[in-house]
């Protein structure tokens, strides 16, 4: 028995040693210093208790060897109780929203001109908040707050890509139907989409409060109303370099903002092409040009959930990407959604992204009834100020989020048990405050993008 006491002693110490060690020259890859010098020291103290429990006289060892047993069955019990169950409630909307009302819409109208004199007309309590965020220096400007010259010339370089396709969302649509069983169109469409370039895909039902009521932005008509026209909708992602996004709220990531939307519109602008030439009309909803409001799309097409931040969030890259959307009436097979309980308790009981928001515009506190669904808040207008004060898309949120790690084996390993226990994640926050920090730090920015 003495000798299986000091051997179960020395694997517990190695895999402790071994395991954070691993850990350790992971977080150096990532470029995150404090959890690569916690890993590290805690591997080396770790070990070193263990080595030592074992070579010490008895009791000693059987007393630590029955102490870690006890604590693996309680830690086994409390992964398996009901811990961090909510009720999800309802997360449709009631009513479809107008796209006139959104920041980006709003910051696009032109004083002295009818549609907005007729905006504030009808919405008062915009044109103040409106007004302030005039005021700011504005995105990419050259006396914001993280101006960089340089940096900004790339950044929006690569916006002009959906300028440039804004009128290839849609067009005439063959004559003649090149028909496959649904089954079969599915896989190809989403094969399709991944070759592409995109990460993930998938289809729901196009449904009314999916598609804006009234024209803001983009192609047509200002205040036109937006008809819901095709029968589904193929959601899919593209996703952010992490250590660009790393660097929030500087350049970088705006910068790496623009490269993204303009690879998801190029793959929406590849994919309705293809389904108009085999026959079936599709439009595809790309940035600046949307007719759809893509996060409620990806999320009832299974690809993830909506969370504290508002910002559309994956399972293996959290909120860390961008969303396309091509709407079509080819006959396709949709994918079910059913709602994440483990994010929404997750996102609950986190809120990193609520403290480390520059401009608060994040809600602390559960989720309330907003149009019917439950859900969180985001101030759009402190929010979008702060972009314009700041120069660049902030993403802050977006880099602090736990579900947005690098999607490898050390944190996939956590990312399954968040997805399955209340209490693992609970026990993975406290862990992430640890290793990264309650308000994580600023990585560096890459030295190729570090200019003058």
């Amino acid at each position: 028995m003495d000798q299986i006491v000091t051997g179960f002693l020395l694997l517990v110490g190695v895999i402790i040693l071994v395991g954070l060690f691993g850990f350790g020259i992971v977080s150096y890859f990532e470029k995150e210093r404090r959890a690569m010098q916690i890993s590290l020291g805690t591997g080396i103290v770790g070990g070193a208790i263990f080595f030592g429990l074992a070579a010490s006289p008895q009791p000693i060892p059987q007393i630590a060897f029955w102490g870690v047993i006890l604590l693996g069955v309680i830690f086994i019990i409390l992964f398996f109780l009901p811990i961090g169950k909510i009720d999800l409630g309802n997360d449709i909307p009631h009513k479809r929203f107008d796209e006139r009302e959104i920041v980006f819409a709003r910051a696009r109208l032109e004083p002295g001109t009818p549609n907005y004199e007729t905006y504030y007309r009808e919405h008062p309590d915009h044109e103040a908040p409106d007004r302030n965020t005039r005021a700011k220096p504005g995105i990419f400007a050259p006396n914001s707050k993280f101006a960089n010259e340089i940096q900004f010339i790339a950044g929006d370089s690569s916006f002009l890509i959906p300028i440039i396709l804004r009128d290839a969302v849609n067009g005439s649509v063959a004559t003649k139907k090149k028909a496959l069983p649904p089954e079969k169109m599915t896989t190809f469409i989403k094969g399709l989409t991944k070759y592409y370039g995109a990460l993930e895909v998938g289809i729901t039902p196009l449904k009314p409060y999916h598609v804006y009521s009234h024209i803001g932005r983009g192609a047509g008509k200002y205040g036109a109303e937006i008809p819901v026209e095709h029968a589904y909708a193929i959601a899919y992602t593209v996703e952010m370099d992490y250590d660009m996004v790393g660097t929030a709220p500087l350049v970088p990531t705006a910068m790496e903002t623009g490269k993204q939307y303009a690879a998801s519109a190029l793959v929406g602008v590849e994919l309705a092409e293809t389904l108009r030439n085999m026959g079936y009309p599709a439009r595809a909803h790309i940035d600046g040009n949307y007719r759809v409001i893509a996060p409620l799309i990806a999320r009832d097409a299974g690809l993830g959930e909506i969370g504290r931040m508002t910002l559309f969030m994956s399972e293996k890259e959290g909120p860390r990407l961008r969303l396309g959307v091509v709407t079509t009436s080819a006959p396709l097979i949709p994918d079910e959604h059913t709602p994440d309980e483990a994010v929404i308790d997750f996102c609950t009981i986190c809120e990193k992204c609520a403290h480390a928001c520059p401009s608060k515009s994040i809600p602390l506190g559960p989720r309330e009834e907003i149009d019917g669904a439950l859900r969180w808040q985001l101030n759009a207008d402190t929010c979008y100020r702060y972009w314009n004060v700041a120069g660049t898309d902030c993403a802050k949120c977006m880099a602090v989020c736990p579900y947005s790690h690098p999607n490898n084996l050390a944190h996939n390993i956590v990312r399954w048990g968040i997805a399955r226990s209340g209490f693992f994640r609970r026990l993975a926050l406290w862990l992430d405050d640890v290793f990264y920090g309650k308000i994580p730090e600023q990585r560096p920015i890459p030295e190729w993008v570090d200019v003058p």
